[in-house]
């Protein structure tokens, strides 16, 4: 009989991720960012000052999404999505 499911290994893990993003959370306040120019690209004064939740919070006021929806997502569901909506964006004024 299999003592762990294939449920509780995805519930394990997300726990496990949850826990290590509020580490990665404190940690992160603490680490000195370039935020003036992040890939050969200017970043706003605005972006610059915001925090990680500031960033999130406005990423869901600008595409209309509930309060915290985005700051709750997985790290790689923000990029997924980041991603899709840059897509839609580009689609949209081509």
């Amino acid at each position: 009989m299999q003592m762990w499911g294939e449920d509780m290994i995805q519930w394990t893990i997300r726990k496990i991720l949850w826990l290590m993003g509020h580490v990665y959370v404190v940690l992160d306040k603490r680490l000195k960012h370039n935020t003036e120019v992040i890939l050969d690209t200017k970043i706003s004064d605005d972006f610059q000052r915001m925090s990680r939740q500031d960033l999130c919070n406005h990423i869901e006021k600008r595409f209309g999404l509930e309060h915290d929806s985005f700051w709750n997502l997985e790290s790689t569901q923000k990029i997924r999505l980041g991603c899709q909506l840059a897509r839609n964006l580009k689609e949209r004024y081509k």
